[in-house]
């Protein structure tokens, strides 16, 4: 029978190290790093002042405001600890929903699309009062497409929604999620 020998030398080690890797978030002050790559110091950071986003498309489907607007919401409250104020927040999130378009993608041989893109852009102005540095000013687009053998108005809301999901994630990650 081979004999059991334990190394209590390599054994207080990995105690150690278990002990260290729990106790590394205590320790850590008020910095919280999520899975979702924020890492806000809210020391610093307690307050977010979001905007409404009006459309100003061409083409407007008016339920897209609200479900862009709730998303966005949702997602920042989700995210993060910040609280939403009306004024003298630590960071203003403002926009306007600027683009709403179909256009056809791919041709059929009775040279009719065969799908069509919704394509949606939304400008953002991310503006951080404690550090200019993060500020963001940029538009950001997603779109997904749908056989044209479809009517826009049985699919726009499902769309919308797929859009506006893509579009804050990236949003998030260009203005809270990149510290």
């Amino acid at each position: 029978m081979k004999k059991s020998t334990h190394n209590p030398a390599r054994l207080r080690q990995a105690v150690y190290a278990m002990l260290t890797l729990l106790l590394i978030p205590l320790f850590s002050g008020c910095v919280s790093y999520g899975f979702n790559g924020t890492s806000i110091n809210y020391d610093v950071y307690k307050t977010i002042n979001v905007g409404e986003f009006p459309i100003r498309a061409a083409l407007v489907y008016p339920p897209l405001q609200q479900t862009f607007e709730n998303e966005l919401l949702n997602t920042i409250s989700r995210q993060t600890r910040l609280q939403e104020v009306d004024s003298n927040a630590d960071c203003d999130l403002t926009g306007e929903i600027t683009g709403y378009s179909l256009s056809p993608q791919s041709v059929g041989e009775d040279a009719y699309a065969t799908e069509t893109r919704l394509t949606i852009s939304v400008h953002v102005k991310y503006t951080d009062h404690r550090n200019s540095a993060n500020n963001v000013d940029q538009t950001f687009s997603a779109y997904r497409q749908f056989s044209s053998s479809l009517m826009l108005t049985d699919v726009q809301d499902d769309l919308c929604q797929q859009i506006s999901d893509e579009l804050v994630d990236l949003i998030f990650n260009a203005t809270l999620g990149n510290w």
